[in-house]
């Protein structure tokens, strides 16, 4: 084995157990710079990487252009929560080494994942990642007396060990018919089954749980309590970083198998669903974060339309929106972290008037708002064009005309958010203090939503080609 193949995900091993040392002693200073350099050190050295390939661990764990992309992803979502959310108000200061372990070792779960090309390894990245979630949900202060992040906690716990459980009783379903656990051997006896109700149960059971870390109807009743109990940064991680690896091992999965109309019905429900969902309960939100935990089960909806379609251009697709989530919903989130100087959750009232206490913030909002909206130039409008074409020309008209007025809805609570940034006196005249490292995350967010969203032919092209690998 090449070692330089493994390096992103030893150099965070390597981290987490640098700070696990930490934990041990009762002097914990330094703890934060150390979790930030290995973020850093992680992007670094994933983007070091990007051109490597191979396949270690007996063909069980796939090195490739489309897992080091992701990895990259992950890496820099990672590193992008630590420096925003490095205060960790809401988290005791006893637990924060505990709290970055936990953070790291997801993130290692979660590179782990997308390289995964076999039903154990995909089975041991999901628990590693999804265990230390877990215990990252509960480790809030408590306030008021009221323990709201232990009750997310149970539930989000509860929901994704059944999710997995299901996504268990599929794999024995496909092992059972094929004989074997590697992906790229059951590819090709897949293509001969799929006229077989046990190979369609089988197949849409293990989807199901990378539904459930997308958040897609119906498996989103963890959502809005696991957002709203969260401190402010793990859910900026929770909403973003996890949902990457799900839309990854979609591609991985779906790619192998040949479009059935009830394979495609069945997504094509699910994402129809999400949207409305989704779209309909955030209207009545007050609280951000559960504003944005319904919007995330809308987004999911609009992922499903390039996984339907069965083709690469729509994979793509569904690779360049997700990368666009990542960025716009690290963008709202940095705002909320420095909004809530406390780390308690942030209601949409709260941020009337932010532009006079800090434009560049305000401005951070307006564009993630306006982005997620899909409103041209940003990313979510040109992420959300490419879906609904890709859907529209394998033949999805209902469900593109459907999702085209899902993005009508939409547009009224996002720019809600903007009225109220913009139009409405601040309750409180102080200006907010942003640090250095806030403000270039800030602005590198921004530039990136504009760019992408202006030159998405570049993205693209990286896109189809680390799909090339796996198709």
């Amino acid at each position: 084995m090449n070692i330089m193949q493994f390096a992103p995900e030893l150099f965070l091993l390597l981290g987490a157990l640098i700070i696990f040392l930490f934990s041990l002693f009762e002097n914990r200073r330094g703890v934060r710079n150390a979790a930030l350099a290995i973020g850093l050190g992680a992007v670094l050295l994933t983007a070091a990487s990007l051109g490597r390939t191979g396949l270690l661990f007996m063909g069980a764990y796939k090195v490739d252009l489309f897992s080091q992309l992701f990895k990259l992803l992950i890496a820099c979502g990672m590193a992008a929560v630590l420096i925003f959310g490095r205060r960790l108000p809401d988290i005791d200061r006893r637990l924060r080494p505990e709290y970055y372990l936990c953070l790291i070792l997801s993130s290692l779960g979660l590179m782990m994942l997308v390289s995964s090309v076999d039903m154990i390894a995909i089975f041991v990245s999901l628990e590693l990642a999804s265990f230390a979630l877990y215990l990252m949900l509960p480790m809030r202060d408590d306030r008021q007396g009221r323990r709201i992040q232990m009750e997310a906690a149970i539930k989000y716990m509860l929901l994704g060990v059944m999710a997995t459980g299901v996504m268990l009783f599929g794999m024995s379903y496909i092992f059972g018919l094929t004989g074997t656990t590697n992906l790229a051997a059951i590819a090709p006896k897949l293509h001969n089954l799929m006229s077989e109700p046990a190979a369609l149960v089988g197949i849409a059971m293990i989807v199901c749980v990378f539904m459930f870390k997308l958040a897609a109807f119906p498996f989103n009743f963890w959502v809005a309590d696991a957002y709203e109990g969260a401190a402010n940064e793990t859910t900026a991680f929770l909403a973003t970083v996890p949902k990457l690896a799900a839309v990854a091992l979609l591609i991985r999965v779906v790619s192998l198998i040949s479009p059935v109309h009830e394979l495609t019905a069945f997504l094509a429900v699910m994402a129809v669903c999400s949207m409305f969902y989704g779209n309909l309960c955030a209207l009545r939100q007050t609280d951000f974060k559960r504003m944005m935990a319904f919007s995330a089960i809308a987004h999911a909806g609009f992922v499903l339309l390039g996984i339907l379609t069965f083709r690469q251009a729509g994979y793509a697709a569904a690779m360049y929106y997700i990368t666009g989530y990542l960025v716009m919903n690290l963008a709202c989130f940095l705002v909320i972290c420095q909004v809530s100087k406390a780390g308690e959750n942030v209601a949409i009232a709260s941020l009337a008037g932010l532009y006079k206490r800090s434009p560049l913030l305000a401005l951070t909002m307006g564009i993630s708002m306006f982005a997620l909206a899909g409103i041209p130039p940003f990313v979510g409008f040109m992420g959300e064009f490419m879906l609904l074409a890709g859907a529209l020309r394998a033949g999805h008209l209902t469900v593109v005309i459907l999702g085209a007025v899902n993005s009508a809805i939409a547009i009224y609570y996002y720019l809600s958010v903007v009225r109220v940034t913009y139009c409405r006196a601040p309750e409180n005249d102080a200006p907010l203090q942003v640090d250095l490292g806030t403000r270039a995350v800030s602005l590198i967010l921004i530039a990136t939503i504009i760019i992408m969203g202006v030159l998405p032919g570049s993205f693209l092209s990286i896109a189809a080609n680390a799909l090339h690998g796996i198709l």
